[in-house]
């Protein structure tokens, strides 16, 4: 999917820009790649700067309830410093890393809603404009895909991804947001939790994977939330049982029980093995979240995980979701950059 637009601060007669990524997804840290086609305008213009902007669009809850916004999280400089005379035609290639913390947008090569782009910016003779947005396709770390195909053997079913601004505190994140995948139980636990929510934030060497239950109120009790941590290496992979040692990670969870008087505190939020309650984090408008500090478990030793369409993707294709992902793909990446502004970061 690729847009042409006139430099729209310079007028009719001003260089466009066309930018092209290569074909297929890019895994968090891999490396995005393409090509910048310039088309010269009615007269010579000096380029000061191409530069390429990943942007993502971000949920933030306050107080009055939720607004989305779109956050720049990286940048890249293709090339400036340079001439591009009257009609001229220029292709500029460039390459750099994706952030590690990138979020997935795809399974198995099923859509899950999350909308990232990467939107060039033209800086021509003192004015700047964002001339060309493109959607960008990332798929999971063997080490992500692993967690998730587990979780699908396991019984657990995709309800639906976002990204949340704000931080999750203790852990070593990097991006101002976060994304949640979350699942509804398996059947095994459907009576004890609603969904459970997986976060990944991923590092050169580790993974981390953030466990959140939102767990149902027994007789005379309420319902609240569980939470813990664990850091997987990235050569683990093929060492492990995944299944085993998710499954143990989900009993732990689902198996904590809050300290009495919990209930109500900021955050709501607590690791599942320490017994202390989460240390909330700030999001961007100044509000508390419901992520805290916890436990660190390390990977088990065991058999590779199998190949194949994991259960979880069974519900990415299951009809709602790929409907609603096609009405907000296309919204966000046709439309003009007008009202972006709540929520932005540059």
């Amino acid at each position: 999917m690729v847009f042409k637009r006139l430099l729209g601060s310079l007028g009719v007669g001003g260089p466009s820009v066309d930018t092209v990524l290569d074909p297929g997804a890019v895994a968090p840290g891999g490396t995005v790649a393409g090509q910048v086609h310039l088309q010269g305008g009615n007269a010579d213009f000096a380029i000061e700067h191409i530069t390429l902007e990943l942007v993502a669009r971000v949920e933030a809850e306050y107080d009055e309830g939720e607004a989305e916004g779109v956050v720049a999280f990286h940048q890249h400089v293709v090339a400036g410093g340079f001439r591009l005379a009257e009609g001229e035609r220029r292709s500029v290639p460039f390459s750099f890393a994706l952030p590690w913390e990138t979020p997935i947008t795809e399974l198995y090569g099923q859509d899950l809603g999350i909308v990232l782009g990467v939107r060039t910016e033209l800086g021509v003779a003192g004015a700047k404009d964002k001339g060309d947005l493109d959607p960008l396709a990332v798929r999971p770390l063997p080490a992500q895909e692993a967690v998730l195909e587990a979780l699908g053997q396991l019984g657990f079913g995709f309800k639906s991804a976002d990204l949340e601004l704000g931080r999750i505190g203790g852990t070593g994140q990097q991006l101002p947001f976060y994304q949640e995948i979350e699942l509804t139980p398996a059947p095994r636990y459907a009576h004890q939790v609603d969904e459970i929510e997986v976060t990944f934030l991923a590092g050169p060497a580790v993974l981390e994977v953030v466990l959140e239950a939102d767990k149902r109120g027994g007789f005379l009790s309420e319902g609240h939330d569980a939470l813990n941590r664990h850091a997987v290496g990235h050569h683990d992979v093929d060492r492990t049982d995944w299944n085993a040692e998710v499954d143990g990670w989900i009993r732990r969870l689902v198996e904590h029980r809050a300290p009495h008087g919990a209930h109500g505190q900021a955050g709501g939020a607590l690791f599942a093995q320490g017994g202390h309650g989460g240390h909330g984090h700030k999001d961007a408008y100044g509000h508390g979240g419901h992520h805290g500090d916890g436990h660190h478990s390390g990977p088990g030793v065991g058999t590779a995980v199998a190949a194949g369409a994991a259960g979880l993707a069974v519900g990415v294709v299951g009809g709602m979701v790929a409907a609603e992902v096609v009405d907000e793909v296309g919204d966000f990446f046709e439309g003009d950059d007008e009202g972006e502004g709540e929520g932005d970061e540059g």
